[in-house]
């Protein structure tokens, strides 16, 4: 608690100190790494530990930047310390996880992926969602609602991830999504968006609102990104982040890496354009998964090799640049694996039609929230489908109980990393596809077989990694403070 205070007020006193602003930084720096590496206190390997730690002063190094710049106003800075710090990233519902793992025997997760609709005025080639602007299905606001209302009163959730889909297109008994971001003002929103709608009124309602976070997706510079979205689209994109900067709204962007863009990802030239240019704070990056209109599109899978690339590119960033980036897949060892199927400090995952399923990329669920709240239930019944506990207990078995000798967190999806395993142990007879390419999915011999040997190359790359780099590296610190002792 003491060290949770210390971490708060000192970002609060970033904002009225502009003067001693590095200094204060720098001693949040050193609080952070002796909590976080250290002190180890969920005994984790310490290699691992690390990299939590150069993330977090990442996150704390790209915020304070885009603060010095003016990107990032005041006012909204106050809201991420108040509302994502102290309520999300400290944790302050500690005791609440606690009184419902008492309850259920298991903690809830920390946040929800919601897509509110499927709706999108663009046609992305491999779109997970598989979108279009008229006809795809939307949920009714009250029940975005109450799905919102049950995380946070029942989850103890104060972080909500919002996707689609256009998220900024939905609309619903005469409501957007700008009514809920206000009616729950002590959580916050980070938004994936194609961002053609950020015009300088929407920017300004975000400022006001000082609780929401739109990440844009891109696909590397303009070429790329009109090649995928539609000619147009970037210069649509450099207009929104601009309304954005003006009105001190904190942004990212989101990239799908793809084995024809890694080069693109592999250049300092192409952080330093986001992150110092464009002033993001932050950038997500996903590697193509080969569902929704990506069925037909499992050449443009990234290779093993370009991830070990890739996974070797996130790490010089975060801790030489210290900018914010996290890569899906690749940053699992912040993440202690897997977030999906609910677990602690995971989340689940509900789409346009009400399917829960454990994750945006694992398209098969159990429980559909109108079947569940037609049946008197909650989302806190969702979380005990067979679905979602056989894929705790793989993380269980995989990571979470063995922090100190985990398996390789290198390969930290059940489903993209663990594809053979997956289908065998963690699918059950009574799951469904989320659409008609997930079924195609289960169907295809040649997609089953082409996961199950991409994870087999991705193995024999990786493991020696994760062997020499975290395993044996943590045995030698270990070796050396026991010599000290």
């Amino acid at each position: 608690m003491v060290g949770e205070q210390f971490i708060s007020s000192g970002l609060k006193q970033l904002l009225s100190q502009k003067v001693a602003r590095n200094f204060l930084v720098k001693r949040l720096d050193n609080h952070l790494y002796n909590t976080v590496v250290e002190n180890q206190l969920e005994g984790n390997l310490k290699e691992v530990q690390k990299k939590k730690y150069q993330t977090l002063t990442a996150m704390m190094y790209s915020a304070v930047r885009n603060l010095d710049r003016g990107y990032i106003s005041r006012s909204v800075f106050d809201r991420l310390i108040d509302v994502l710090v102290k309520e999300s990233l400290l944790d302050s519902k500690a005791k609440n996880r606690e009184d419902f793992r008492e309850k259920y025997g298991e903690y809830p997760p920390n946040f929800l992926v919601v897509s509110p609709t499927q709706r999108c005025n663009l046609n992305c080639t491999g779109c997970y969602a598989s979108s279009n602007a008229y006809t795809s299905p939307t949920l009714p606001y009250n029940i975005v609602d109450r799905i919102i209302t049950e995380a946070h009163d029942y989850f103890h959730s104060r972080f909500i991830t919002i996707s689609g889909g256009e998220p900024f297109i939905y609309k619903s008994q005469g409501k957007t999504l700008l009514d809920i971001f206000e009616k729950h003002s002590d959580m916050f929103f980070l938004v994936y968006t194609n961002g053609t709608f950020i015009n300088k009124e929407m920017a300004r309602k975000l400022r006001e609102l000082g609780n929401v976070t739109p990440a844009i997706s891109v696909e590397g510079y303009e070429k790329e990104t009109d090649e995928r979205r539609g000619k147009g689209v970037y210069q649509k994109i450099l207009q929104g982040m601009e309304n954005l900067r003006n009105e001190g709204v904190p942004f990212g962007v989101s990239v799908t890496a793809t084995k024809n863009n890694t080069d693109t990802l592999l250049s300092d030239e192409f952080y330093e354009y986001y992150f110092e240019t464009l002033g993001v704070t932050y950038m997500w990056q996903f590697q193509l998964m080969p569902i929704g209109r990506s069925e037909d599109t499992l050449d443009l899978m990234v290779e093993p090799q370009q991830r070990i690339e890739l996974y070797k590119k996130w790490e010089s960033i975060v801790k030489e640049r210290r900018y914010l980036v996290a890569d899906f897949w690749n940053s699992g060892v912040v993440t202690n694996g897997c977030i999906a199927y609910g677990r602690r400090n995971g989340y689940l995952y509900i789409d346009w039609n009400g399917n829960i399923t454990p994750c945006v990329f694992v398209p098969y669920y159990e429980d559909n929230i109108y079947d569940i709240y037609n049946e008197g239930k909650t989302l806190v019944d969702a979380q005990f489908s067979d679905l979602m506990v056989n894929g705790r207990k793989w993380q269980y078995d995989y990571v979470l109980n063995k922090k100190k000798n985990p398996n390789n967190l290198l390969m930290p999806c059940s489903i993209r990393d663990h594809y053979e395993n997956f289908r065998k142990n963690i699918l059950t007879e009574k799951a469904k596809p989320e659409d008609k390419a997930a079924q195609i999915a289960l169907e295809d011999e040649n997609y089953y077989k082409t996961l199950v040997n991409f994870d087999k190359e991705l193995k024999k790359l990786t493991q020696p990694i994760w062997e020499k780099d975290y395993l044996k590296k943590t045995e030698h610190a270990e070796h050396e403070y026991a010599k000290k002792e």
